[in-house]
């Protein structure tokens, strides 16, 4: 039977793996951290040429494999222009929406490994200045990085050790409350890590084998459209993503659910493993949603969009506010759990 303390586990490990920036293209310190814990629970576990993280979950022969796709790379942006006022106009990485990080914490990361600390504003942000405040459409032209530093040009800006290309960290504001919500900038898909880390720790405890080969990518290119694109063990049949599902208008599932879709934006999931993951949900007594989601892109689209003849699914936790401060439950992550072991039959 899969346990709550597993859930509480996954949870605490994708806080830790939270505190950790790692922008798409900026991922090395997060994939490494999972590679060692991962280890750490006795897996063998590599880093990819491309920088993602491969696991061997062990399991019969390396025929008819089984991979389970979760991603570590998050949104995030990239100074795009150091202003001559010494604030940075930034570029979004992935799906960054400005309108939802104004006035967010930030840090910015220099080449050499400094850090410095700023703020997410719209430009003249002070509302007894600016009469148009309120009528400014909110987007990375007309919102700007100020810097918690004395600088006054990009002179000094340079000075600190900064220049274009650098990266900029929003917050995630990581917070477990006692209702057992999960709230967090990047819970896509960094709870999902944290998942995968508890069914690792479940079958460590328990000694068990699944009956076919399992591996995990840990990818970091996902939230730019590659991170499944390579990297894909032989002998593999079936591929699932493990990653947000989605909760909002028109769809069924909720944050204490786990998430199974059967089309995104790319398309259907294959019949034959959808219908085998509600079979496993129903075996372990998940509680779970089928939904379509409307805007909506996997690692596994583009594992099979880079020529691999697999089947193919997509589960995860259901999380509300995606791509936003986004928020899920222990529920959805116990029930994400319990899909997995069902699937893997073990």
């Amino acid at each position: 039977m899969m346990e709550y303390k597993y859930a509480e586990y996954a949870a605490q490990k994708a806080a830790e793996l939270l505190a950790i920036d790692s922008p798409t293209g900026y991922t090395a310190r997060a994939a490494e951290w999972v590679r060692a814990a991962f280890t750490e629970l006795g897996f063998a576990a590599r880093m990819t040429k491309k920088g993602g993280v491969l696991i061997d979950l062990g399991g019969a022969g390396r025929e008819d494999a089984l991979l389970l796709e979760a991603h570590v790379d998050t949104l995030g942006a990239m100074i795009a222009e150091i202003k001559a006022s010494g604030r940075l106009r930034i570029s979004n990485l992935g799906g960054l929406r400005a309108e939802n990080t104004e006035a967010e914490n930030v840090r910015v990361y220099t080449r050499d490994g400094r850090v410095h600390e700023g703020t997410i504003q719209l430009c003249n942000a002070s509302v007894h200045v600016n009469g148009s405040y309120g009528d400014v459409k909110r987007s990375f032209d007309t919102m700007e990085v100020l810097l918690d530093e004395p600088v006054s040009s990009a002179e000094d800006v340079r000075a600190l050790g900064l220049e274009v290309g650098d990266v900029v960290c929003p917050e995630p504001r990581t917070r477990i409350t006692k209702s057992g919500y999960i709230k967090s900038r990047f819970l896509d898909d960094k709870l999902s890590v944290g998942i995968l880390l508890g069914l690792g720790r479940f079958m460590a405890d328990g000694g068990l084998v699944p009956k076919r080969r399992v591996y995990i990518h840990v990818t970091v290119y996902e939230e730019v459209g590659h991170g499944g694109a390579a990297s894909v063990p032989e002998g593999v049949t079936e591929a699932i993503s493990v990653d947000m599902g989605c909760v909002g208008e028109g769809l069924r599932c909720t944050e204490r659910q786990v998430s199974i879709c059967a089309k995104d934006s790319g398309g259907p999931y294959s019949y034959e493993v959808v219908g085998r993951l509600i079979e496993a949900a129903k075996r372990e007594g998940a509680d779970y949603a089928v939904d379509v989601y409307p805007h909506y892109g996997s690692d596994v689209e583009a594992t099979l969009s880079a020529g691999s003849d697999l089947r193919h699914g997509l589960i995860g936790p259901g999380t509300y506010a995606s791509h936003g401060y986004e928020r899920s439950h222990m529920d959805g992550v116990l029930n994400t759990l319990k899909i997995l072991k069902g699937y893997l039959e073990l």
